[in-house]
Parts: structure tokens; C-alpha cells; sequence
């Protein structure tokens, strides 16, 4: 059996993505074989492997980090809201229904452990060591019961535990405290210490409180990570409310030509795959934020509109926000538009939908000339294919089978004018279709914008990674991490009161 560890959190959004895929880079850079494992996770930003699995795409970009092709194995369960009640339920790749919260936590969930330990199983049969992910807190005591991504599976696999907290937020010594003392005895066991994330200024002001920290815990912290910008990778999170104002973090250099270009991306709800966007965020010159308001297509020089988990309720937010009629407006003005998965839907005639929102034939805003059916079946596929006379790559993720009627062919989709649309993720990545499209609406919008000829989105990424790799190398006590990751939790750990409610 392989060496492991799991990467825990004080919280939701604490850094245990970031840590693992970093603790995954700075393994494969010792030469270690290694991969990441996330039992359960609840994302709307999804990925596809090579075998037609979905995923979650952080635990893709961890595979990244670890430098091997992702797997279903590594993300067995995978929940993709619709909502504030339920959710759909992907098991090893393939949807197989859709869950309230209760009936999922009531019984559902715990029969699924099986299914995970086989994964994590064969994965630390095939690897030197497993980095795993927890979701949440281990402390989420109402949740303990069916846990099966943290403790659960910690218990059941017997991995030492390193409680990640995100100082940068305050409260973490309490939260670090806190966290332990809210597990049961056995769960405590296994608890070995904390790691400090984003921690800004003078680290010998923080260790008294750590030294502290370790005399009421007995648990030493294994590192403290200063905050850095643009490190994170992929994020998981399917249910904010809004993002408008969110910008995208975009590369500093200056722009190549003599003007930049605006993206505004309309904030849909349920909104999926909102990544497609980071290698815009990624290209000199061009500033991606996102919009709720109509006002704020007005200097855009292209509106996005991405994907989401609900293609019908975005068209009532649209019509709702005044979206719906501005888009409308500028596709008859000849201004861009980029409708991706959802957004390509929502762009069409109509969609008739009898599987997500079950409202039946909807129409849609009709810029473009095509009709969507909600089918049953769930497509997961990995096209290739050819358009601005590049080669593009891409994944897609949809229930909506699309019927084309006219236009001009673009990847999967269609063109009309300057409205363009594809059911197709992460084609921007593609680099040299990236400039040519870019040209393409830079001309459209008037501006004297010019990509990057040197712009590799690939490269950037695997720069993030080693950025990654580089804090944990740097700032965490990675002989103590490697013998946590190689022999488990030190023996001895103090029990710290009260422990979890009986």
C-alpha cells in the first residue's frame, strides 16, 4: 500500500485545492509517483477525461500537478446543484439522478463508501502516495454520520489528516482549535496538524500563537504559505449568488497593440464552467469582468454568455435583468457574442426541456438559428475539430442536443454575423484559435487590439502549478509532510475536550 495524506479545511474555501495540487507538484518533482483523490465533491465547474468521465475540474488540474491523465477514480462522486435543494449525482463519471440534500445525506450517501474506498484502493495500488482532498470541515458535526470526505474517509482508509486554515479571513487559531475539538476520539487520532494559508507579514509575530497552538493541541503546524496572487487553480464553487464585479486576474504585461478589449460575462445562475473564461483573463490587454446589468454590455466589446446548469432559468434571469433585450439589440448591431453550452442554448429559437427544468418548450432569444431538445442521455466528449482555419480542442458537458437549421458552422455549433456559439468548453484554450477569434472581435468592436503572438495558455498553467509547488517547497517543513505522507499520523496525539456530541 502507498503512502497518503488528506488535506482538510476549517472551512469551505480555505485552500485545499490549492494545497493539494501544490503538495501534488512539489511529490512529482521528488520524483515520486503521485495523484489526488477527492471522494465527493459538489462543483458546477466540471471536466471531461479521455475515457467520457466527468469530473471535477479542480481535481483535474490536480492531476495536472501530479503530471498524469485524470481519471474517474480520482473524483468517484460528483454532485452538480440545481439549486438550492437538489442536485444531480455523478457516480464514476456518468449521472445516474438527481438527489434533494436530505434524501442524498439520509442514506444515499453512506452507500456510496464502498465505492470510494475501492477507488482510493486502486489508485494507492497503482501510486507511491495519494493526496486526498476533504470537502467542507471535518467538523460539519451534523453531516458525520454519512461523512464519506473526510474523517469517513480517513477512519476507513486510515490517512493522517493536515487541517489547512486561511488566516487572511482571522479566526484561525480558533478554528484550528476548534476544528479538533469537535471530533470524536478516534477522529482526533488522526488529526496530525495544521498548515497557516495566505498568511501576510512578519512570521515570527505568528509563532507564539503557534507555539500556543501546539501546547493546547499537542499538533505541531507543518507550514505557513504567505499570500500570494493568481495562485489559484480551478474553482469548485457552483452556488454564488452573483459575481458581478469579480475580474478575472489578468496577466500584468501590456497590451501588445495600441487598445485593450473589454469581455463582460453575464453572471448567469447556476453558472458552469465559468473557467472557459481564464485564458481571456490570461491574454495582455484584455480585461475580463463579470455583469449583471445592461449597462455594463455597453463598452463591452464581447459578451460572453457561459455555461450553466439551468439553460431555462438563465433565459427568466436574462429577460429578468433586462439582459435578455440588450443582447438582442447588439446581435442586431453586428456586436459579438459567444454563447458557450448554456449560453449557446439560450441563444437559439427555443428550447424544449423536459429533463432539467421540465417546463417544456421555452423560447429562447432567437439570434441564432438553432433548437434545442433536453435529452435524458448526458453528452461527455472530447471533440477536436477545426474553425478560423485553427485547430481546437475541447470538451462538452450538456443534456441538450442541438438541431442547426443555418449559419455558418462553427465547431459544433453555428455564426450568424458576429453572434457566434458552440456547445463546446475550453476551446479558448486553444491558442492559436484563441488569437484568431480575438482578431475577429477586435475588429468587430473597431479597436486596434493585437494578441499576444507568444501567449501559451498550457505553459501558464504549468508555471501556476510549479508557483504551487515552489510555497509548499519553500515555506512548509516538507521532511515532517513526506514522513506524515509515508508512516500516518504520530501516535500519542492528545484527546482535546469536549469531542464530537454523542
Amino acid at each position: 500500500m502507498s503512502g497518503g495524506l488528506l488535506v482538510a479545511g476549517t472551512t469551505s474555501d480555505a485552500g485545499k485545492s490549492v494545497v493539494t495540487a501544490g503538495i501534488c507538484r512539489w511529490l512529482v518533482r521528488q520524483g515520486v509517483k503521485v495523484a489526488p483523490f477527492k471522494a465527493q465533491n459538489m462543483s458546477l465547474n466540471s471536466f471531461v477525461t479521455r475515457e467520457g468521465a466527468e469530473i471535477g475540474r479542480a481535481q483535474a488540474m490536480q492531476a495536472q500537478a501530479c503530471r498524469v491523465e485524470p481519471t474517474a477514480l480520482m473524483n468517484p462522486v460528483l454532485l452538480k446543484p440545481g439549486g438550492e435543494q437538489s442536485s444531480q449525482v455523478v457516480l464514476m463519471g456518468k449521472p445516474v439522478g438527481e438527489m434533494s440534500a436530505r434524501g442524498y445525506h439520509g442514506g444515499r450517501q453512506q452507500k456510496l463508501l464502498g465505492t470510494v474506498l475501492d477507488c482510493l484502493a486502486e489508485l494507492r495500488g497503482t501510486y507511491d502516495a495519494v493526496i486526498c482532498e476533504g470537502a467542507g470541515s471535518p467538523a460539519e458535526i451534523n453531516l458525520r454520520r454519512t461523512d464519506i470526505v473526510n474523517m469517513g474517509i480517513a477512519r476507513n482508509a486510515g490517512l493522517p489528516v493536515l487541517v489547512v486554515g486561511d488566516i487572511d479571513r482571522g479566526g484561525v487559531f480558533a478554528s484550528f482549535f476548534g476544528t479538533v475539538a469537535l471530533l470524536s476520539t478516534e477522529d482526533q487520532k488522526l488529526v496530525a496538524g495544521f498548515l497557516v494559508n495566505k498568511f501576510r507579514g512578519d512570521v515570527s509575530l505568528l509563532e507564539p500563537g503557534l507555539d500556543m497552538l501546539h501546547g493546547l493541541t499537542g499538533r505541531r503546524t507543518y507550514g505557513v504559505l504567505p499570500f500570494r496572487h493568481g495562485l489559484g487553480i480551478d474553482e469548485e464553487d457552483g452556488l454564488r449568488v452573483s459575481l458581478r464585479g469579480t475580474v478575472r486576474e489578468s496577466n500584468t504585461a501590456p497590451p501588445v497593440g495600441e487598445d485593450v478589449l473589454r469581455v463582460a460575462v453575464c453572471a448567469v445562475p447556476l453558472m458552469s464552467n465559468f473557467t472557459d473564461v481564464d485564458a481571456l483573463a490570461a491574454e495582455p490587454g484584455l480585461v475580463v469582468r463579470f455583469v449583471d446589468r445592461p449597462e455594463e454590455l455597453a463598452d463591452a466589446d464581447l459578451v460572453i454568455v457561459p455555461g450553466t446548469r439551468g439553460s431555462v432559468r438563465a433565459l427568466e434571469w436574462l429577460h429578468e435583468r433586462g439582459l435578455a433585450g440588450a443582447l438582442v439589440r447588439r446581435a442586431a448591431e453586428g456586436r459579438p457574442i459567444l454563447g458557450i453550452c448554456g449560453g449557446f442554448q439560450v441563444l437559439g429559437e427555443h428550447i424544449e426541456d423536459e429533463v432539467e427544468s421540465r417546463r417544456g418548450q421555452v423560447e429562447g432569444l432567437g439570434v441564432l438559428p438553432l433548437r434545442v431538445r433536453f435529452a435524458p442521455e448526458k453528452i461527455l466528449a472530447r471533440p477536436e475539430g477545426e474553425a478560423l482555419g485553427e485547430r481546437v480542442t475541447g470538451y462538452e458537458i450538456h443534456h441538450g442536443v442541438a438541431s442547426v437549421t443555418s449559419g455558418e458552422p462553427f465547431l459544433d455549433g453555428c455564426r450568424v454575423g458576429q453572434t457566434w456559439g458552440t456547445h463546446w468548453h475550453g476551446s479558448l484554450e486553444s491558442d492559436g484559435f484563441r488569437r484568431a477569434f480575438l482578431r475577429e472581435v477586435a475588429a468587430a468592436a473597431g479597436r486596434r487590439f493585437v494578441p499576444a503572438p507568444d501567449t501559451s495558455f498550457a505553459a501558464l498553467r504549468e508555471e501556476q502549478l510549479d508557483r504551487l509547488g515552489d510555497l509548499i517547497e519553500q515555506h512548509a517543513d516538507t521532511d515532517a509532510l513526506w514522513r506524515l505522507i509515508e508512516s500516518g499520523a504520530p501516535q500519542g496525539l492528545p484527546f482535546i475536550p469536549p469531542g464530537a456530541p454523542a
